[in-house]
């Protein structure tokens, strides 16, 4: 969860109200704006696996519900799917990717998050993904 705060003098609060709103509302992402966010989520996510704390953390959710939205990854991994404006289902190919590196990656007791991802099954499993949904969006 991010947390968003703001001051603002009392006389102009709801002209600034809704000028923050407008943030979430229609955010103007950029780009350059949307790579510099990923960055800085990947950032978060570095600085914090030196932390014992934080992996004790990591620890306990994982052995919480996994229905439960405490049981989810509360950072952020830096994937990248390259494609068309409007492809269909982006959505649901990201959370195959998401479900293989869960599966392949982080489950491996021999990765450790700064090492490159080199696990066979994970491509394989992950090109087999995306030809199924490609074949599903192209009929080829």
């Amino acid at each position: 969860m991010t947390n968003y705060f703001f001051d603002v003098n009392t006389d102009c609060f709801e002209e600034a109200l809704d000028r923050f709103a407008q943030f979430f509302i229609k955010p103007l992402m950029s780009a350059n704006a949307t790579m510099r966010e990923i960055k800085a989520v990947d950032s978060e996510n570095q600085k914090n696996l030196l932390s014992d704390a934080w992996r004790m953390n990591q620890l306990q959710k994982h052995l919480s519900l996994e229905s439960h939205p405490y049981h989810k990854f509360s950072i952020g991994t830096k994937f990248f799917v390259v494609c068309e404006p409007g492809t269909q289902h982006m959505e649901a190919l990201l959370k195959v990717v998401y479900e293989l590196y869960t599966d392949y990656v982080l489950k491996n007791p021999f990765y450790e998050m700064e090492m490159p991802i080199q696990f066979e099954l994970f491509d394989i499993n992950l090109t087999q993904a995306v030809q199924k949904d490609r074949v599903a969006l192209l009929g080829r």
